[in-house]
């Protein structure tokens, strides 16, 4: 992880929170380690929560994915709700990389890595993101 990630503010993915909640999955020590050294703003796309609570279940539990939950809802984490001009934004990304076929929490965090500006996403997936070039910066750092 570089140094100046540790104190901005970043995006979580799916991948990655799973992996931080699930003690089985391959990158659940990597994701501990990285979620303990960052100690800037964790935000959380409020559509990923349906996407994270769903995988949850399906690897855990129901129980699992409740205590899951809550831990995405304490104050270690910021959910940030879409916006309009995000959903907006959205829609053109997923049209604009049509190909590429986004899934919708991808085209929503990419959205709000450009209003809030964010350069850096906790993410597994180096699929999509690596692809999308965002407005506000020339690539998204894709982190651990």
């Amino acid at each position: 992880m570089s140094t100046s990630s540790r104190n901005m503010t970043v995006l979580l993915d799916t991948s990655f929170l799973l992996a931080l909640v699930f003690p089985r999955d391959t990158n659940h020590h990597k994701a501990r380690q990285a979620a303990g050294d960052l100690k800037g703003t964790r935000v959380i796309p409020m559509p990923m929560l349906t996407e994270f609570f769903y995988m949850a279940m399906t690897r855990m539990s129901y129980e699992g994915a409740v205590r899951a939950f809550r831990v995405v809802r304490t104050g270690a984490f910021q959910i940030e709700p879409l916006t309009p001009e995000d959903m907006a934004r959205m829609d053109e990304i997923m049209s604009q990389y049509h190909d590429n076929r986004f899934d919708f929490v991808d085209a929503a965090i990419m959205a709000l890595s450009e209003r809030l500006k964010i350069t850096a996403v906790y993410t597994f997936d180096r699929r999509d993101f690596p692809v999308f070039k965002p407005s506000h910066t020339d690539y998204l750092e894709l982190l651990p």
